[in-house]
């Protein structure tokens, strides 16, 4: 069992749907998995953005949502990305955390795997 960071630099669906299909995947199999949303993917995890998310030949994106959390894995959103986004604090999806950078950084300390998406 390891520790998986991943950070999500970009919110088209290109980057969204690999983070999901690696993290769920990583999180079955006993990691601990945290995703950080950098202001260039934050506007994801706006409510209904990812129920909008479709690509052909890849999996429901909101079962890979409610997978991935079920699984322990916690999604953590840029608190840059009010401001730098003009994103509404309340229109974020439930089970977002709002940390800084350096929590991210705190938390990803001795991941076996660091990956980018973005």
């Amino acid at each position: 069992m390891g520790k998986v960071a991943i950070v999500v630099n970009d919110d088209s669906p290109s980057k969204v749907f690999p983070a999901f299909i690696i993290g769920s995947s990583a999180a079955a199999t006993g990691d601990e998995v945290i995703m950080f949303y950098t202001p260039g993917g934050g506007s994801a995890l706006v409510k209904g953005k990812l129920e909008a998310m479709e690509g052909k030949g890849l999996p429901d994106m909101m079962e890979l949502v409610e997978g991935y959390q079920l699984l322990g894995g916690r999604l953590l959103l840029c608190e840059l990305c009010f401001e730098a986004k003009d994103i509404a604090h309340d229109s974020i999806r439930d089970g977002v955390e709002i940390v800084g950078a350096t929590t991210f950084v705190a938390e990803a300390t001795g991941a076996t795997l660091s990956l980018v998406f973005g």
